[in-house]
């Protein structure tokens, strides 16, 4: 199956936002019982697992050719590995509601970063857009609503920042990337290069795991695994495929969303004032950008 119908597409778009808003709430509770290098490693080895069985069954396993692993390494280091833990490491000290939204600032430093890189160009609506994310980046880091006298949240707060950088920084380079295998094709070898990376830190850093299993913990993992995991991001290729990468841009800012919203019904944090505003701001400041880009360039197309 190539591609999708537009329902179809739409609704596994659906289920990639309401898989990922729901895997910071797990995420936040993994992390109570293990390290984030070993919950990272123990998440993508069960994802490699389920992965290695969709892409088997709709036979798209491929050796990747040798133009296509630096795309292979950024992805899996970059996001799969760099983003991973720091996530992982920073939803420790910080209520998983304000960690996503922190964490998906990632479209702002894409468009801060990729114009002063030469990758993209400057315009206003990204200015806009990127000025209205960092006001509620300001807004989030208040110290109404972090707390900066204990360096455990500010250093949470930081991780995650710089998880969401790293995320941009792989963006960029995807961009930029010539693909002879398709992204789902190489997928599979991306969660194994984060797989053995993550392995092989926990056991140099924190030795073999030691922790009491249960049947929530394995609960928890098997959703992080399988769904926030390998069936999201088998899912999110099969969608760029079949809608527009406008939609995609725009449909993914309810990721936050659905997370604070998980956070509240499963973890009960409050969401506060600053933290609706915040997430306010950085939603429609990715939506200024990616709206107001797409349509001075369908502007400059008309125009020839």
């Amino acid at each position: 199956m190539n591609t999708l119908s537009p329902r179809a597409a739409v609704g596994l778009f659906l289920i990639v936002v309401l898989a990922w808003g729901v895997n910071w709430s797990v995420t936040k509770q993994l992390v109570q019982f293990l390290p984030p290098l070993w919950t990272s490693a123990i998440r993508s080895w069960i994802a490699l697992a389920g992965l290695f069985v969709i892409l088997g069954l709709s036979n798209n396993l491929v050796i990747p050719e040798r133009r296509d692993i630096p795309v292979v390494l950024s992805v899996a280091l970059l996001h799969m590995t760099i983003f991973s833990v720091l996530v992982a490491a920073g939803v420790r000290f910080l209520p998983a509601s304000k960690a996503i939204v922190l964490g998906y600032t990632t479209p702002l430093w894409v468009a801060i970063a990729a114009p002063l890189l030469g990758k993209d160009t400057l315009t206003a609506p990204k200015v806009a857009g990127a000025l209205l994310g960092l006001a509620g980046l300001a807004v989030i880091l208040n110290p109404t609503s972090i707390d900066w006298t204990n360096s455990n949240v500010v250093i949470g707060a930081g991780m995650v920042i710089l998880a969401a950088i790293s995320w941009a920084a792989n963006i960029i380079y995807i961009r930029a990337h010539r693909w002879i295998a398709s992204p789902l094709q190489l997928l599979i070898w991306q969660v194994l290069v984060a797989t053995i990376v993550l392995t092989g830190s926990a056991v140099v850093t924190d030795g073999p795991p030691h922790v009491e299993w249960s049947w929530r913990l394995v609960l928890l993992f098997l959703y992080a695994g399988l769904i926030g995991t390998a069936l999201a991001y088998w899912a999110m290729s099969m969608v760029n495929k079949s809608i527009s990468a406008l939609t995609t841009a725009l449909g993914t800012t309810g990721t936050p969303l659905v997370g604070i919203a998980s956070a509240a019904i499963l973890l009960g944090e409050p969401v506060d004032v600053s933290l609706a505003v915040a997430a306010g701001l950085i939603v429609s400041g990715i939506g200024l950008a990616t709206l107001g880009d797409r349509f001075l360039r369908s502007q400059a197309t008309a125009r020839g």
